[in-house]
């Protein structure tokens, strides 16, 4: 492996965040490798959506560095994140639930699009040809995640669990490096679970995406997971394999107010 391949996709190194006088983010570091899997976990308020709003530039951190392929940032803004590579869902849904999945889709091919607003009124020929391509991506996207049939409905008349596949594939759409899912699984069953990871899945293994996954499913973390990360009270505590990270004290801890055994954290991190 050269130098330049073993350069991580992303390094954070000594985030720090805080809000008046409470803490939320105290010296976190950590590298995201291509082509990984990483999942954040913890407990409730660990911090871990405001680490991700630090990584997504939503927040500017008090101390501490973001570095992309090896160029290193004071902090990141969602303009600089967008146009380096990094695409996001959120907690809580942001799609237009008016326009039809298949718009809402387009919506993130913006940073593809060339051709200048007028040209696309005035159906330039060169503008018309781009954007039959866009839409054929869109299309193509909508197929891997399984929703060719619904191209044309508005979204808002989705269900949930079809909802969380649209906003999966706008943020595709945007074609990224690193795509960054706060709990994408919340307020889903069983079955649409399954099939939002295996989208994840295949993003990560088809498509060469690397993923940064907050999720409180533990059942889905050390599924997908190749690495996981852990913070309590805005620090973090492991960062490791899930068969280590599953089993270590400091995570039991955290998670059970005891050290516990190692049977007992295959039923709290598990």
């Amino acid at each position: 492996m050269s130098a330049t391949d073993a350069t991580p996709l992303l390094q954070v190194d000594g985030l720090t965040l805080a809000f008046g006088g409470v803490t939320a983010i105290e010296g976190v570091s950590f590298a995201v490798q291509r082509g990984e899997v990483l999942s954040i976990i913890g407990p409730n308020g660990a911090g871990k959506s405001s680490l991700l709003n630090l990584i997504s530039g939503v927040y500017a951190p008090q101390a501490g560095t973001l570095a992309w392929q090896g160029r290193v940032h004071r902090r990141f803004t969602p303009r600089r994140v967008a146009g380096l590579g990094l695409a996001r869902t959120f907690q809580n849904l942001a799609l237009f639930k008016g326009m039809s999945v298949l718009d809402n889709v387009l919506a993130g091919r913006s940073l593809h699009t060339r051709s200048r607003w007028w040209a696309h009124a005035l159906r330039a020929p060169a503008a018309v040809r781009e954007e039959r391509a866009q839409r054929q991506r869109a299309e193509a996207l909508l197929a891997f995640v399984g929703l060719a049939a619904w191209r044309d409905v508005p979204v808002g008349q989705l269900a949930y669990g079809l909802q969380k596949r649209v906003e999966l594939a706008r943020a595709l759409a945007a074609e990224p490096e690193l795509l960054l899912l706060d709990e994408p699984m919340a307020g889903m069953g069983v079955d649409d679970k399954l099939a939002l990871s295996a989208c994840i899945v295949e993003a990560n293994r088809v498509h060469g995406t690397t993923v940064v996954l907050i999720e409180h499913d533990m059942g889905v973390v050390m599924d997908l997971s190749d690495r996981i990360v852990v913070l309590d009270h805005g620090r973090k505590i492991a960062d490791g394999p899930p068969h280590a990270v599953r089993r270590d004290p400091a995570v039991l801890a955290a998670y059970l107010g005891t050290a516990g055994t190692a049977a007992t954290a295959g039923e709290a991190v598990h």
